[in-house]
């Protein structure tokens, strides 16, 4: 069993920036962290993912503003920079690997026009 808890979500204007950040209670070798996220009425989508080997990928909506990265301390990191509006969502944090797909319980991103 794995636990995530995110943090650091808020209401910011656009151009501005927001860190979030995710715990693991542990994290297994091979996994892969990520972040999602949904807007209302959407289906919820692949924001950024980063291997334990430090591989990472984005959402083509996000390439050259956001950057996923991790530390020694179980620790997943979204850095947002030049916010949208339609960045408008609740974002999750996710462990996804041979033992199983968990989830965190999201955090709320607002980003005011």
């Amino acid at each position: 069993q794995v636990q995530l808890v995110e943090s650091g979500g808020g209401l910011v204007q656009a151009g501005g920036s927001l860190r979030l950040s995710c715990r693991a209670s542990r994290i297994f070798s091979g996994n892969v962290l990520g972040w999602y996220r949904q807007a209302p009425g959407k289906q919820r989508e692949l924001v950024a993912g980063i291997t334990d080997g430090g591989s990472t990928n984005y959402a083509d909506s996000v390439k050259g503003r956001f950057t996923i990265s991790r530390d020694n301390a179980n620790t997943v990191y979204l850095q947002m920079n030049s916010l949208k509006p339609e960045d408008t969502a609740v974002y999750y944090c996710n462990s996804n690997g041979w033992r199983g797909t968990y989830w965190g319980q999201g955090t709320q991103v607002t980003v005011s026009s």
